[in-house]
């Protein structure tokens, strides 16, 4: 990334270049003091791994949910996307619970209100519109499509990661992004009628370039993400990280809200909830679930970025692939034809080949701590 040479997060990668390992503290001179590297590793592993258990099964549930809804009956795009933000107040239980250490005195560390405030809401509204991207899609594709569509945005965050956070690429990254775009572009081919009952007729091409906007979308602002960390926030704490997710939410519901009224849904929603397939209990429960598992997804995809890269995190969300489709095809009875089956093993053979790469970096890391410990 980026001009990182003042911003050294301790929790981040070495050289922050996506490298999947921590940094390593200077080891003391006196020989019998501790060595906390190792504990900080394993610590730093542990952390990545949460994440990336909030990351998928938030994700995987939240899109499952989100077809539910349309399908039972639910046609507010603005609804569906209103909740992909409205969940934030749970994330004030972490951030109780892991208090913001005492603020720095030096002026220099803190980044000035007006600064941050408008870099939360500059985020919050392009959140707000890939949010509502991400609904049309999600209302035009059978789940199962749209998932693996989804895995485009891992080629869109390489090019943004390089020009925005200069993001060094391996072979094993590009071959990543070769075939996840590759597993992509065989799913746009396909025709629209081959799909869910439940699908608009006519809409598989709107919805796929819509889909796919929102993958470039929802990339950049990984990318804009790990920029702020770097050069506006400054700091190296979970809480900063729940802090973000929440402020940038907020401001998302709210746009959210405004586009709802704004654009007469609102009125719609009483009758929408009578004539729900599931009932008016379900209704509300599939809503306020679905709010709840996009926030558990974002606080693993916040985290992940905070922790090693947007490049990374963006990866990392890409094993959820094969996961939604095969749910698809048991709960909504999605078809898996022999397409998708391909795009899908083009998929998880592209996300293997990226966490190769941390692999072999992580292995270096291992290996200059050693050296530098004996």
């Amino acid at each position: 990334m980026g001009d990182t040479g003042d911003v050294q997060l301790h929790v981040r990668v070495e050289g922050d270049q996506g490298s999947a390992g921590p940094t390593k503290d200077p080891i003391p001179s006196n020989e019998t003091a501790p060595r906390p590297s190792k504990l900080r590793h394993w610590r730093w592993w542990l952390m990545v791994g949460l994440n990336i258990f909030f990351l998928l099964a938030g994700q995987t549930v939240a899109t499952l949910l989100g077809r539910l809804y349309y399908n039972e009956g639910g046609n507010s795009k603005w609804m569906a996307t209103i909740v992909q933000s409205a969940g934030f107040p749970v994330l004030f239980i972490p951030f109780l619970l892991y208090p913001s250490p005492p603020a720095s005195t030096d002026p220099v560390a803190r980044p000035s209100i007006l600064k941050v405030a408008v870099t939360y809401i500059c985020l919050g509204l392009i959140i707000a519109g890939d949010n509502l991207m991400y609904s049309y899609g999600l209302l035009y594709l059978p789940v199962s499509t749209y998932s693996l569509i989804c895995a485009s945005q891992l080629a869109f965050n390489a090019v943004f990661a390089y020009f925005i956070n200069s993001q060094k690429f391996s072979s094993p990254i590009l071959n990543s992004v070769v075939l996840l775009t590759f597993s992509a572009a065989l799913l746009g081919a396909q025709a629209d009628s081959e799909d869910s009952a439940n699908v608009p007729k006519g809409k598989y091409p709107l919805g796929f370039v819509l889909t796919l906007g929102a993958s470039a979308t929802y990339s950049l602002i990984l990318c804009l993400i790990q920029l702020t960390f770097q050069k506006v926030l400054k700091s190296e704490t979970f809480s900063v990280v729940l802090w973000l997710q929440i402020c940038t939410s907020f401001v998302a519901a709210i746009a959210s809200v405004v586009g709802l009224f704004a654009s007469g849904e609102s009125s719609g929603l009483h009758q929408e909830m009578e004539v729900y397939g599931k009932g008016k209990v379900s209704y509300l429960m599939t809503l306020v679930w679905t709010a709840v598992a996009w926030q558990v997804s974002s606080v693993g995809v916040v985290g992940l970025v905070f922790l090693v890269s947007s490049l990374f995190s963006n990866a990392v969300s890409t094993l959820a692939l094969p996961l939604v489709p095969i749910f698809a095809v048991v709960f909504f009875h999605d078809k898996m034809e022999g397409v998708k089956i391909i795009a899908m093993l083009i998929a998880i053979w592209g996300f293997v080949s990226y966490i190769y790469h941390h692999y072999l970096d992580d292995k270096k890391t291992k290996r200059a701590i050693a050296i530098d410990e004996e």
